[in-house]
């Protein structure tokens, strides 16, 4: 049983593992059906040949990783530029350069190093008098006006639409999941991304809901945004392996609905997929729909990585330590989950946000999510502790320093220039 819940949690409620707390026992093994799911430097990276990962020859780069992403605390500020360490391995007897400059070498080790001046920098070591004695080439990003911030994104939404389509308010918020999130807003200034279902299982679908609220939508856009996250709750993992076509038709169907009742204002693109799992054809179909950024929770289960958009092993682990990671073959960016609201209680949320924050290596942005039917008392799952879950995640992040931001925009809510 998770933290606070009032029974054991179902497969169609896809309970996520979490970070072990301090001073509690480690939690059971979850099974696959367990999990719970869970930017760029322009969408121009997305068109960029891809870089080779891994090395052709003798040399290697181990540090950094393809694809990395540096703030302006990982590294040593120069004029104009980050200057980070390389290193990596190559034949004893061979001279090795990295962007031109000798590498000094111990044993079969090299280290250099480069100054990152550019959004995207590509490193090459290369041993011998050329690139015939072995070369290894990776692309770093660097997060130049990096800041402490957070996106937070609620997941599965459908049913507060349904609520405010049946109930026929005079104002959004007087739908209770809503005034929630406007007086989140209003004390912290969070901005949220709800990503939403187009049909509900008892047959509720967008196309039900009403436009007379487009105004008010437009109004609250600066805050409030919609997004697409799947068809229908079920069937679980549905585009694990479906093709980009169906993950498209699903996508544009959400998109046609949102623009019609809401405005192009409040729609964004979404930040994570039902699941967080599709096939590379899909993935690249969605950057070019404008996605930069999806996030998972890259963990290792039954010996194979999972909730990880099909990404293979060494991408996969890297994310489960590293928590960001630019995919230069689609230009999106994927990210770890910080937390997942509704499974820890209240005053478990600090425990598992604390490392974040602690160290050179802090995480500047960091995702918080949850999920809209923990909710409604109607929900097998209810949690009447829902509200608190979601605000002391808000409350710990205010006050360690980090801002509400949109991850669709920029490099994770960061200005790309």
């Amino acid at each position: 049983m998770k933290p606070g819940a009032r029974k054991p949690l179902r497969s169609r409620e896809h309970p996520r593992a979490q970070p072990q707390i301090a001073g509690q026992p480690p939690p059971h093994r979850l099974n696959r059906r367990d999990f719970l799911r869970g930017a760029a430097a322009g969408m121009a990276l997305a068109f960029l040949p891809p870089a080779a990962a891994a090395p052709a020859g003798p040399v290697r780069i181990e540090t950094p990783f393809h694809g990395a992403i540096f703030n302006p605390r990982q590294g040593r500020a120069v004029k104009r530029g980050l200057a980070i360490r390389v290193s990596g391995t190559a034949p004893a007897a061979m001279r090795v350069k990295v962007n031109g400059q000798t590498a000094r070498r111990e044993g079969d080790r090299f280290d250099a190093e480069v100054i990152l001046r550019q959004p995207v920098t590509e490193i090459a070591a290369v041993a011998g008098a050329s690139a015939a004695g072995g070369e290894d080439r990776i692309r770093v990003v660097w997060d130049r006006h990096s800041r402490p911030r957070y996106h937070f994104a609620l997941d599965d939404n459908i049913y507060f639409l349904r609520d405010i389509a049946r109930q026929r308010y005079d104002s959004l918020f007087d739908c209770a999941y809503l005034k929630l999130l406007r007086n989140l807003n209003l004390k912290y200034g969070t901005r949220f991304s709800v990503n939403l279902y187009f049909a509900a299982e008892d047959g509720f679908t967008l196309a039900e809901f009403p436009d007379r609220y487009r105004g008010q939508w437009q109004d609250n856009a600066h805050w409030l945004k919609l997004a697409f996250h799947a068809y229908a709750d079920k069937p679980d993992r549905p585009y694990q392996n479906a093709p980009a076509e169906k993950l498209l038709a699903d996508y544009d169907q959400v998109a046609a609905q949102i623009h019609r009742f809401a405005g192009a204002a409040t729609f964004a693109p979404p930040t994570n997929l039902h699941w967080s799992m599709a096939r590379p054809d899909a993935l690249r179909a969605l950057a070019r729909r404008g996605v930069r950024c999806l996030s998972g929770y890259f963990r290792k289960d039954n010996g194979g990585w999972d909730i990880n958009y099909g990404l293979d092993d060494r991408r996969s682990e890297y994310l489960s330590k590293h928590d960001l990671l630019m995919d230069f073959e689609t230009g999106i960016i994927f990210f770890r989950d910080a937390i997942v609201c509704n499974t820890v209680t209240p005053d478990q949320a600090a425990q598992v946000l604390a490392p974040l924050a602690a160290g050179p290596e802090r995480r500047d942005p960091i995702n918080l999510l949850c999920h809209e039917q923990y909710f409604w008392p109607f929900y097998p799952a209810y949690q009447p502790d829902y509200a608190q879950r979601i605000e002391a995640a808000i409350r710990w992040t205010t006050e360690h320093g980090y801002q509400p931001s949109f991850f669709h925009e920029g490099i994770l809510g960061s200005p790309e220039a």
